[in-house]
């Protein structure tokens, strides 16, 4: 027998190895190929491939998921050469979050067929050295890409679908791309393209899918879409491109899915011919068709028609006869906001209810009112919101009717969510109906809203029209911003019963469908347009960008006309935008609240306005203030004549009729009496509407009364901040003058630190600490915010009320001031409480915002210690908080100021900085007090508080001390607290008010009154 040698058993067990190789299907990635997925994935930022593990051995991490949304995969095929190796024929990596860049080491896999990159968070460009690789399918969409597409893609030949999609690609289209003879698919959809369509496209003959959408392309659309006759998709919705349509469009018959969508610029075209067999969608929507509606579209009955969108066109005469064969189909018809007229078929409204049709929307049209059972309730299947405008039901035919009962000057929604109290007062109605494609409904008396359009696309069958953030947003009144209402194509909100005149609208916004993160759910871009009164107010909206950010709310406030009793805010959606980011059908107009409120439509500027609120009289329509003045002096002790004046203001408060009010607190009954003080009683009340209200009455016997009133009313209406009360309206009615005010379920802060029954609050550290920072955010608001710069001139605790959740308002304003800002110093008759006026007004009448400053100081006092500044002694002179505090500041032992009640529970220093603070305000010299905004700054952390520096002469005397710890040591043993004989108020019901309100809580009550009589 031979002997075999070395080197002939070597090449036997080689021949073994690949004989085994081959029985056993071995599948080994060639190794340059496993270099290059190597280096692809470190580029991608893809860490989870092993190279390790062979690639083509269909195991994780290289096979992980097959699924159609988030595919994970390499495929190999090992059958394309004799090198008895695999080679990858595609990748998929879809929904991965990949952050990295499009890697131009694909060329290292030269048998690559397939590169799927979907929803991502790529960036950077797309590799010039692709051009040279033989690419099928390039999948890029919803990823951060930019740059323009490069020339050498026209060189992948074999290409069949490129879809860039949902991107930032810039620049203009590159005539190379008409090279690609094989493709069959190309989507641009939302990214920046420029520039008008080269004519070399007119070769790509194979096409079948090509999306144009959201671009900022040029020229009008090209004739030469004719060559594209295997086209089954065209979308050019928003693209920028012009109208007309083309006649060419005849010659695409193989098309299912049209869309042409909000041409720019071009004239007014007749209806394009539309003779494709296959169509399931056909929507040409504001498309500056000016025309009838063809019959031919209702005779065609080999189309399986899905969706017609016509709407918002200049379509014209009546809907012809044949459309009634559209019954046969399941079929979407919108006609909205068109020139529609005559009758009403009668099969519109028999196919909605026997379900042939899915939904029909005429709004918007010009129908004559002959059809009484197209107006029944379809579930949100038919809309013909403002279809019969000639019709004796009025602008908003097809909801409830009747004449207005009465009238309003606002309307406050949220939209898509329920009822909500928002932290400056409003009551925002309810919204939560689902609605649908085709909706009209009045929810309230005072307003309804109309959808039109249901989202195509989404991945199931299920509508929705109300979205909810799936995150806590944190911003001031959040629950507005939680829920919006949403739509694919028109959203209507109007407003009616309205009284005429100027109105502000303003339009909460806050992006709650995307993320705020480096995935691609954060690379959503909403844009749609808002149109108020028909004018365009808003274009091409986005609220991510306005707001900075996804889950941040931006409010628009827009001045508008009301001249007919109605208001129409309308939002649409023109073709802008990503439609499939985060996934398929996020797209249209979001709003999350909207507040319509009636404004002072004199055409005086602010500065005329502002005085004329000092003197307490709003500006009227066409009287200036100065003669409304002189009008009440000389009608000062006739009532009646306060009556004619105030029923011609223009304020931004409601007027009440006394009957409301009567209705509102059952006749003024005992019961629903919460306080009495300079002003009057005080009664709590709810409305109709179920809003919660206080009324404050002028007493007959009151001396504060008309000056205070018009001052209040006027002030307060023009100014509107979550640190201030909120003023809903008042009424005047023969001799009686009542203001109507929200309701605060707290009382007032005089009633939560200085009474001790068992039943008042106990306020804890950090509430108190809110409570601080609220009232000098209220006055930073009054003193260097406001249009009108106010000097309150009685803050005080008891003029600080406390809502629901502990926050502070700043109520009673009937003593305020406008401050002058040509003047430091303004002499003015003095009006305010004894203990709370800084010393230069006092004694000398000087009144600058250094008042209040002064006041605010002694208030922050008080809050620390829980006790009144000033304690009266019979028949000795009273003691005062502020004097202690500044004894215990040269004792170094501030800290005995500090409540008892709250033991150790506090912050040390937070509560150095309030005494330190209060010291600061209560300098006796008013220009050594800092601002409230650099007091704000301080609460907040945000600046060092200077080191106050007592330049008064004044010691107290170790009597007076001693006297003033004994009176706190008794007062914090003792329950039942002889000041509490003071109090006039009710102890079962909160205090809506101060001095003119509600009684003081000191038996030295020296307010407004008081200095009237030294006048």
């Amino acid at each position: 027998m031979k002997k075999i040698t070395p080197s002939q058993f070597l090449f036997f067990s080689f021949l073994l190895l690949c004989f085994t190789s081959l029985a056993f299907g071995q599948n080994i990635t060639h190794p340059d190929e496993v270099k290059a997925l190597k280096d692809i994935g470190n580029i991608l930022g893809n860490k989870n491939w092993d190279t390790n593990i062979d690639p083509c051995s269909n195991k994780p991490p290289w096979n992980v998921t097959i699924d159609k949304d988030k595919a994970n995969y390499v495929r190999c095929n090992c059958s394309i050469s004799i090198d008895g190796f695999c080679h990858v024929v595609s990748i998929m990596l879809k929904t991965q979050n990949l952050s990295g860049t499009l890697p131009p080491e694909l060329t290292g896999l030269p048998h690559l067929e397939e590169i799927d990159l979907t929803r991502n968070y790529l960036n950077g460009t797309i590799p010039v050295a692709w051009g040279s690789s033989k690419l099928r399918i390039i999948s890029l969409l919803g990823n951060r890409l930019t740059g323009p597409i490069p020339k050498e893609i026209g060189n992948i030949t074999t290409l069949e679908s490129l879809v860039l999609e949902f991107n930032q690609f810039t620049g203009n289209i590159t005539s190379d791309l008409g090279n690609l003879s094989n493709l069959e698919r190309l989507h641009l959809t939302s990214n920046n393209f420029t520039g008008e369509l080269p004519e070399t496209l007119a070769k790509l003959t194979s096409l079948r899918e090509l999306r144009l959408n959201d671009n900022n392309f040029s020229g009008r659309i090209p004739s030469f879409i004719q060559r594209w006759t295997n086209l089954e998709i065209l979308e050019i919705q928003g693209s920028g491109l012009s109208g007309p349509i083309p006649s060419e469009i005849s010659f695409l018959h193989n098309l299912d899915d049209l869309r042409i969508t909000d041409l720019t610029n071009g004239s007014d075209s007749t209806f394009p011919q539309i003779n494709m067999t296959k169509l399931e969608t056909l929507i040409l929507r504001n498309c500056q068709i000016s025309d009838e509606l063809p019959p031919y579209l209702g005779s065609m009955t080999s189309i399986n028609l899905k969706t017609l969108d016509l709407s918002f066109n200049k379509l014209r005469g009546e809907i012809p006869e044949t459309f009634e064969k559209l019954l046969s189909i399941p079929t979407h018809v919108y006609l909205t906001g068109n020139l529609l007229n005559g009758t009403l078929p009668s099969w519109v409204a028999n196919g909605v209810k026997s379900r042939k049709l899915k939904s029909i929307d005429l709004s918007y049209n010009n129908f004559t009112y002959k059809n009484s059972e197209a107006c029944q309730e379809t579930e949100g299947k038919m809309n013909l919101f403002e279809s019969f405008p000639m019709s004796p039901r009025g602008a908003v035919t097809c909801l409830p009717s009747g004449n207005c009962t009465r009238t309003f000057d606002y309307f406050h929604i949220n939209c898509g969510g329920e009822q909500v109290k928002s932290s400056e007062g409003i009551l925002y109605d309810e919204n939560s109906d689902p609605s649908g494609a085709a909706t009209s409904k009045k929810i309230y008396e005072n307003w309804a809203f109309s959808n039109t359009g249901h989202f195509l696309d989404a991945n199931t069958n299920a509508e929705v029209y109300i979205q909810k953030s799936q995150n806590t947003l944190s911003m001031t009144d959040s629950a507005l911003y939680q829920t919006a209402r949403v739509s694919p194509i028109s959203l209507t909100y109007y407003g009616m019963c309205l009284e005429n005149g100027e109105y502000t609208v303003s339009l909460h916004f806050a992006e709650i469908m995307f993320t705020d993160d480096n995935t691609y759910s954060s690379l959503g871009r909403r844009i749609f347009d808002v149109y108020i009164q028909e004018k365009l107010e808003l274009k091409d909206f986005n609220i991510a960008n306005e707001a900075g950010g996804v889950g941040k709310n931006i409010t628009k406030r827009i001045s508008t006309t009301v001249s007919n009793g109605t208001l129409n805010i309308r939002f649409y959606w023109a073709g802008k935008g990503t439609t499939a980011i985060p996934y398929k059908s996020v797209y249209g107009p979001l709003i999350s609240a909207i507040s319509a409120t009636r404004v002072n439509s004199s055409s005086k500027g602010p500065r005329d306005m502002a005085i004329g609120v000092v003197i307490g009289i709003a500006v009227s329509a066409i009287i200036f203030v100065i003669l409304v003045v002189l009008a009440w002096r000389l009608h000062i002790g006739k009532r009646n004549s306060l009556t004619k004046e105030l029923k011609h203001l223009n304020l931004q408060v409601g007027l009440f009729t006394m009957r409301q009010i009567k209705v509102a607190t059952n006749n003024f009954d005992i019961a629903n009496k919460i306080g009495e003080g300079g002003f009057g009683p005080v009664y709590k009340g709810i409305l109709s509407d179920g809003t919660t209200i206080a009324v404050k009455m002028l007493s007959s016997k009151s001396k504060q009364g008309n000056r205070e009133f018009i001052n209040e009313i006027g002030l307060i209406s023009a100014l509107q901040h979550p640190c201030l009360v909120k003023l809903y309206g008042c009424c005047v009615e023969g001799n009686q003058l009542l203001l109507v005010y929200e309701y605060l379920e707290n009382n007032s802060l005089a009633h939560a630190l200085f009474r001790n029954e068992e039943s008042c609050l106990r306020l804890d550290w950090p509430t108190r600490y809110k409570i601080c920072v609220g009232i000098a955010r209220g006055l930073a608001f009054l003193h260097e915010e406001s249009r009108l710069k106010v000097v309150h001139r009685d803050i005080k605790a008891t003029n600080v009320l406390l809502d629901k959740d502990l926050n502070p308002k700043i109520s009673d304003f009937g003593l305020a001031k406008l401050d002058d800002e040509d003047n430091t110093h303004i002499s003015t008759r003095i009006a305010g409480t004894y203990g709370y006026m800084a010393p230069e007004y006092a004694m000398h009448g000087y009144l600058t915002d250094k008042a209040d400053v002064y006041s605010f100081g002694v208030v922050a006092l008080e809050i620390v210690t829980g006790k009144s500044n000033t304690i009266p002694r019979p028949k000795q002179e009273a003691l005062h908080l502020l004097d202690w505090a500044h004894i215990l500041k040269e004792k170094g032992n501030l800290m005995e100021l500090i409540d008892r009640r709250l033991g150790t529970n506090f912050n040390e220093k937070e509560v150095m900085m309030m005494i330190k603070v209060g010291l600061l305000c209560t300098n006796a010299t008013a220009n050594l007090r800092p601002t409230m905004s650099s007091i704000l700054s301080m609460l907040e952390g945000k600046t060092v508080i200077p080191e106050f520096v007592s330049d008064s002469s004044e010691v107290m005397d170790e009597k007076k001390q001693e006297a003033m710890r004994q009176y706190y040591s008794q007062m914090e043993e003792n329950e039942s607290n002889e000041t509490h004989r003071y109090d006039s108020s009710s102890k079962d019901g909160p205090w809506t008010a101060s001095s003119s309100s509600a009684a003081d809580l000191y038996p030295v009550h020296t307010d407004s009154s008081y200095w009237e009589k030294r006048n």
